[in-house]
């Protein structure tokens, strides 16, 4: 198994949720309360963009850490182990997802 393909991929991916992370920071900002600049149904709908852009966020930071611990088990040796059984994972299972830390018996 080639393990420089599946690191490669794992930094380009983090690298493009950590870039996408930046330039949405502007919408995860505190919404602005002031009545005199918007009014109740902007403020609602600021806060439930808000609140969505905060749970996107949330999940790619999840999968910041998927990918990190990816890493983690690349440089330890460990990569390609199912986390749970210590099973070989399928490389047809990490070439769709290098991030995967379970094999398909595992991941039932």
């Amino acid at each position: 198994m080639n393990t420089d393909t599946f690191k490669k991929e794992l930094l380009q991916r983090k690298q493009a949720l950590e870039d996408h992370s930046a330039k949405t920071k502007e919408t995860r900002a505190p919404v602005e309360l002031d009545q005199t600049v918007q009014g109740r149904l902007s403020r609602q709908d600021a806060m439930m963009q808000q609140s969505m852009a905060l749970a996107t966020d949330r999940k790619r930071g999840e999968e910041i850490q998927r990918i990190e611990a990816a890493l983690r088990r690349l440089e330890s040796d460990n990569f390609g182990y199912c986390v749970t059984c210590d099973e070989e994972i399928s490389e047809a299972r990490l070439t769709n997802d290098p991030a995967i830390p379970t094999c398909i018996n595992c991941a039932k």
